[in-house]
C-alpha cells in the first residue's frame, strides 16, 4: 500500500520512532488504514520518509507489542486493529470527557473495609508478586525526597482531592511515562490501588453487580465484596480479560489490562477496543488498575483504557510497585462526576490519604529523581527477569508472561499447586499457585514467580533451590 500521510517532526524532542508510531495509530482511528492492510516493510517506509530503518522498526515493534499490527512470515505486517472513537480527541485535550448522565456508578456512599491478600509464610527467601523492588532505591535520592518534603510548613487545610503539587507532579508522570495526557484537576491522590478501589465500590449503588477478573487481585475483589458489590468472575485468557463473558447488567468493570495480575499478560489491543465500546453502550464504569504499567522491558509502556474513553474509565496508579509502600500514595484519573462524589464522600467522612507521602512523591519528580529511579528499575528487573528465566528454562519449564512487571507464571504443575507451595515453604522459599487468585473453582494453573523482593543474590538463591533436581516444584512437572 501507498505510504499514509504521516507528520513528523524532526525539531520535537519526542523520538522520531514514537512519532512515526502515534501517526500510524491516528491513522487507523481516522480510517486511513483499515484491519487488513498491508503496511509497507519497514526499509520502503524508511525509504519514503527519509529515516534509518532502525526508526521505522521501532515503531512497528511498538505497534506489534500493543496488538495494533500483526507480521506473517514471508507476507509482510497487517492491521490488525483499530484505535476505538476516543483516542484522537485524548492526545488534542487533556481533560476527562464525562458520559451523558451520572450513570449507575454514582449511587449512594455505602460503608466499606478492606481485606488484606493472603499472606505467604515469612520463609527466608520470598518469590511473591506484591513487593516492590526497593533494593534498587537510591538512598541519598530517598533521604533528599523526604528533607524537601518536610521543609514545607505544616498544613492545616483539608485537601479531599490531594496536594495540589502531588496532582501535578502525578499529571506530568502520566503524560511521561503512561501517554496520559490529563491536568492535574483530573487527579484525585489515593492511599494506594486497593484502598482505591475500596473507595470507588462505595459510590456504586447497592447492590451493585461488578465484573472481576477470574483469576484476579484478590485484595480488590475483598474490597468490592465488602461494600456490598456482587460479583461476577470473567474469565482471563491469553488475550486478557474475555470481554465477550461479562455479563449484560453490570455497573462496573475491575481490569488489569497492561499486566494483568496475576498471570502477567497484557490484554490484546482488541479486546481493549471492545471493552470500551461495551462501556459506551452499557454505561459501564471500567476501574483501570495500572499497578505496575510502567514496568515494560520489551517497548514503551502500552496505551491506557482512560486514553481510549476517558468519560468511562477510572485510571488507578500507584507509588508501591515503582518507588515503596512506605509513602502510601497512589492516584485516580477519574470522569468528572466520579471526582465530585469522591471529594463529596471524603468531605462527608473526613477520610483522605496521608499527605506525607504524597510530598514526598513531588519531590522525587520535582528534582528529575523519580525518572532517574524508573530508569535504575527497570534495568535492574529486566535483569532480574532474565535471571528467572534463565532458571526456568534450565529446568525444562515453560514461563509465560510479557516482559513486562515483576513476576511471570510457570504453567503445568495442574493439581499439585498445594503441594509446590508447601514443599517450597519447608525448603524456606515463598511462592504463589494461580488456584489461591480464583472466586472460585480454578479456571486455570500455574505458579507464580515475583522477583522484587530482596536482593539479587535473594533472588538466586530462591531460585536455586526451587529449580534444583531435589527442588521442591521438579516433581511434579509434566
Amino acid at each position: 500500500m501507498d505510504v499514509p500521510p504521516i507528520a513528523l517532526d524532526r525539531a520535537s524532542r519526542t523520538p522520531l520512532a514514537v512519532q512515526l508510531a502515534d501517526g500510524l495509530r491516528a491513522s487507523a482511528a481516522c480510517g486511513t488504514l483499515r484491519p487488513g492492510d498491508r503496511l509497507p516493510s519497514t526499509r520502503a517506509l524508511a525509504t519514503a520518509l527519509g529515516l534509518s530503518r532502525t526508526v521505522t522498526a521501532a515503531a512497528y515493534d511498538q505497534l506489534l507489542a500493543e496488538g495494533w499490527v500483526a507480521g506473517r512470515v514471508g507476507s509482510g505486517t497487517y492491521v490488525t486493529s483499530v484505535p476505538g472513537r476516543g483516542t484522537a480527541e485524548i492526545r488534542s485535550s487533556g481533560s476527562s470527557r464525562s458520559p451523558g448522565s451520572a450513570g449507575p456508578y454514582l449511587g449512594g456512599a455505602r460503608r466499606s473495609g478492606g481485606a488484606a491478600r493472603g499472606g505467604v509464610p515469612e520463609e527466608r527467601w520470598v518469590l511473591d508478586p506484591g513487593r516492590p523492588c526497593v533494593a534498587a532505591l537510591d538512598r541519598a535520592m530517598w533521604r533528599r525526597a523526604w528533607r524537601a518534603a518536610a521543609d514545607p510548613d505544616a498544613d492545616d487545610r483539608p485537601r479531599p482531592g490531594g496536594l495540589p503539587e502531588f496532582r501535578g507532579a502525578v499529571a506530568e508522570h502520566l503524560l511521561r511515562h503512561r501517554g496520559l495526557a490529563s491536568g492535574a484537576d483530573d487527579v484525585l491522590a489515593t492511599a494506594g490501588t486497593s484502598a482505591a478501589v475500596a473507595e470507588l465500590a462505595r459510590l456504586l449503588p447497592p447492590g451493585a453487580v461488578v465484573a472481576v477478573e477470574e483469576p484476579g487481585y484478590r485484595r480488590a475483589v475483598s474490597a468490592l465484596r465488602a461494600a456490598g458489590c456482587v460479583i461476577a468472575p470473567v474469565p482471563v485468557d491469553d488475550d486478557g480479560l474475555v470481554v465477550d463473558a461479562i455479563p449484560a447488567g453490570c455497573a462496573a468493570v475491575y481490569t488489569t489490562p497492561a499486566h494483568q495480575f496475576p498471570t502477567a499478560v497484557r490484554m490484546a489491543a482488541a479486546r481493549r477496543v471492545a471493552l470500551v465500546e461495551r462501556a459506551r453502550a452499557e454505561n459501564l464504569l471500567v476501574i483501570e488498575d495500572d499497578y505496575d504499567g510502567e514496568l515494560r522491558y520489551d517497548v514503551a509502556p502500552l496505551p491506557l483504557l482512560a486514553s481510549l474513553a476517558p468519560g468511562y474509565v477510572v485510571h488507578l496508579g500507584t507509588a508501591s510497585k515503582i518507588v515503596s509502600p512506605t509513602l502510601g500514595a497512589g492516584w485516580a484519573v477519574a470522569p468528572e462526576p466520579v471526582r465530585t462524589a469522591w471529594r463529596e464522600l471524603r468531605s462527608r467522612t473526613g477520610t483522605r490519604p496521608s499527605p506525607a507521602g504524597q510530598r514526598v512523591f513531588a519531590a522525587l519528580a520535582a528534582h528529575g529523581d523519580l525518572a532517574r529511579h524508573l530508569r535504575r528499575l527497570r534495568r535492574e528487573l529486566k535483569e532480574r527477569r532474565e535471571l528467572v528465566l534463565d532458571a526456568v528454562a534450565a529446568a525444562g519449564w515453560a514461563a509465560h508472561g510479557d516482559p513486562a512487571g515483576a513476576h511471570l507464571v510457570v504453567r503445568g504443575f495442574a493439581g499439585a499447586e498445594e503441594e509446590i507451595v508447601a514443599a517450597a515453604a519447608r525448603a524456606g522459599v515463598g511462592v504463589r499457585g494461580l488456584a489461591g487468585y480464583h472466586e472460585g473453582p480454578p479456571r486455570t494453573s500455574g505458579v507464580v514467580l515475583g522477583y522484587a523482593a530482596g536482593t539479587r543474590a535473594d533472588l538466586t538463591t530462591a531460585l536455586t533451590r526451587l529449580t534444583s533436581p531435589t527442588g521442591p516444584a521438579t516433581a511434579f512437572y509434566s
